[in-house]
């Protein structure tokens, strides 16, 4: 038994519940691992969270209680430990949006109603201090992922155009998305969100997968939300969702338009490169099927009047996603060493 086995398993019977079976359940992208515990009376998920492996359950903790108190469904927490990065946590089940809909898709518009509600609903809320910022700066970073990593391991490393494309995705950023005023989760998607239709008004979505939440602007999670990288949303739901949005916030539609497009474009940038190297850093090759959806859904972003110097930079600098180039990155995958 290796030590961290040993610790999970004290960990587990200091807090009452040594007598549950343990199955694991699906991960995601980090190094966290989870559990579920389950014995008569009821269960509960561990978050495995080693230290050592670089993960904090710190802001998972902050940010569960900050939603918690705002009257949102993110897991009551049961005990916790964060010197050893380790969580119990109250088990909210097992039906994530991008499970349910597809099964019963007369859900798809409330669902997505709800959780277009809940962002208003939280976005009234003072964000909790300490947040730090996704500014225009750390926002264009982000996105020349896209050159750093997919670009440079397809076509080849091109400085010069990493360097034009993040000088005109601050451009944009700073005429159309300026602000950092709420809290935004920033993983607000169908594999992080539960239908808890039991539960009251917003409270019928949960949440997971928060510990990376920053101080942001209002339409980031509402892109998250509408433009999942996991499944296709219809355009013309997205859209509903927008006004929807809109309505509740009292923003203005035309700005709020260029506001939403334009972190569509950074975002859709970013996970573009993120998926990249998730590949060929950590041999995770199932994330190359989700490149084409990512691909279409930043065209979709690039289309928007506000972008177009944006859109002609990108599309003359980035190649499609075709079949020979997801090869050439599959061809490379796991070649390159973590940092």
């Amino acid at each position: 038994m290796t030590d961290r086995a040993a610790a999970i398993i004290a960990f587990i019977a200091k807090n009452g519940w040594e007598d549950a079976k343990v199955a694991p359940l699906a991960g995601d992208a980090s190094n966290r691992r989870y559990l579920r515990l389950t014995r008569p009376n009821g269960s509960c998920v561990l978050m495995d969270a080693p230290p050592e492996r670089g993960e904090d359950v710190r802001p998972f903790l902050d940010i569960a209680r900050f939603l918690s108190d705002t009257g949102l469904s993110a897991p009551r927490i049961i005990a916790s430990d964060a010197d050893l990065g380790l969580i119990l946590m109250e088990d909210l089940g097992d039906d994530l949006i991008a499970r349910i809909v597809p099964g019963k898709p007369n859900l798809e518009n409330s669902v997505y109603a709800c959780a277009t509600d809940l962002l208003a609903e939280l976005h009234d809320h003072t964000p909790r201090k300490g947040l730090e910022r996704y500014d225009v700066p750390l926002m264009a970073d982000m996105a020349a992922l896209a050159h750093e990593w997919y670009l440079a391991h397809t076509l080849g490393p091109d400085p010069q155009a990493r360097d034009a494309a993040h000088s005109a995705m601050s451009q944009a950023l700073t005429l159309h998305a300026p602000s950092q005023t709420v809290l935004i989760q920033r993983d607000y998607h169908s594999e992080n969100l539960l239908w808890l239709p039991e539960r009251k008004g917003v409270a019928r979505i949960g949440l997971l997968d928060f510990q990376d939440a920053m101080l942001g602007h209002p339409a980031y999670d509402l892109v998250s939300l509408l433009q999942d990288a996991r499944r296709d949303v219809p355009i013309e739901l997205e859209r509903v969702m927008i006004d929807r949005y809109v309505r509740l916030s009292g923003a203005e539609a035309d700005r709020f338009d260029a506001a939403y497009h334009t972190p569509g474009a950074q975002r859709n940038l970013r996970i573009l490169g993120v998926f990249s190297r998730l590949c060929l850093r950590d041999g995770k090759t199932h994330y190359l099927s989700l490149i084409p959806r990512v691909w279409g859904l930043l065209q979709r972003d690039l289309t928007h009047p506000a972008l177009t110097a944006l859109a002609k930079l990108i599309n003359a600098q980035l190649p499609r996603p075709s079949p020979e180039i997801l090869q050439r990155l599959k061809d490379r995958c796991a070649t390159i060493p973590a940092l």
